[in-house]
């Protein structure tokens, strides 16, 4: 008599990791192999908007250093950890309209394709990261961060903040389309207004303090600190300020998933 073995039923969690797993599977091919110049985009756009600044600043000003930091690497860093929540907030605009056929598995929620979205992004983001440092290392110029484990940190956190935009704007969006047309909208001005591009600690005082509101500024200038030991950064940068806002928005975002979930499915 042949013994018969029997099959534990999964729990939650296992449940959970299978669709995890699926999602970005599918989402990494749909990234990386949908466009054959899909790397080369990864690459181009901070490349291009490097080589525009470091032109206008050829012709608009003297020197190569911003307060103590050498202007590319200055640059590259801020660009770097903008398009990291950048991209974490924009790719969660369509995640759940992208995946609304999967919602017929009741094992797929709406937030699982907003999660796996910023999960893909992270790392996406940080390996772009590494081929610049590695590049720019080959080429002479200096973007080995003093402090490498705080550096780690705050880009950890400002990957946060984006997946806490990231969660609420993906439900906001899909129970009101108006949402990610001005979402999308402010991208380019929020860009100016986080110092991504322009050296924040030239701008008059009350300006910097109006600017300090914004979460993203403590992450870039903390990173920027963090790769050059030297730079002179805005006052008062608080990375628990930057914390704050992360894990606020990512429970905001958690309870409006949580919520509307049934509405997000049947839209």
């Amino acid at each position: 008599m042949e013994s018969v073995q029997k099959h534990r039923p999964r729990n939650s969690w296992q449940v959970t990791k299978s669709v995890w797993h699926a999602l970005f599977m599918r989402e990494a091919l749909a990234r990386t192999t949908a466009d054959r110049m899909a790397w080369f985009w990864m690459l181009a756009e901070p490349i291009a908007m490097i080589a525009v600044f470091v032109g206008i600043r050829a012709v608009a000003a003297s020197g190569h250093r911003i307060g103590g930091a050498d202007f590319i690497p200055w640059l590259i860093c801020g660009l770097l950890g903008f398009y990291l929540f950048r991209e974490n907030m924009m790719r969660s605009l369509g995640a759940i309209g992208a995946s609304k056929a999967l919602f017929a598995y009741r094992q797929v929620k709406p937030i699982d394709p907003v999660l796996i979205r910023c999960y893909l992004e992270g790392m996406l983001k940080s390996l772009v990261f590494l081929m610049f440092i590695l590049v720019c290392s080959l080429i002479g110029i200096d973007l080995v961060p003093d402090d490498p484990l705080n550096a780690l940190f705050i880009w950890a956190a400002i990957w946060l903040l984006g997946v806490g935009v990231g969660l609420t704007i993906s439900v906001l969006d899909s129970l009101i389309p108006e949402v990610g047309k001005i979402i999308r909208i402010l991208s380019l001005p929020l860009m100016i207004i986080s110092g991504a591009m322009i050296p924040l600690n030239y701008l008059p005082h009350n300006l910097q303090q109006i600017l300090l509101l914004n979460p993203i500024v403590h992450g870039i200038e903390s990173l920027r600190l963090a790769f050059f030991s030297s730079y002179r950064s805005l006052p008062d940068i608080n990375m628990l300020y930057l914390w704050g806002w992360g894990l606020g928005l990512v429970a905001l975002g958690l309870m409006l998933h949580l919520r509307f979930e049934m509405r997000l499915k049947a839209q």
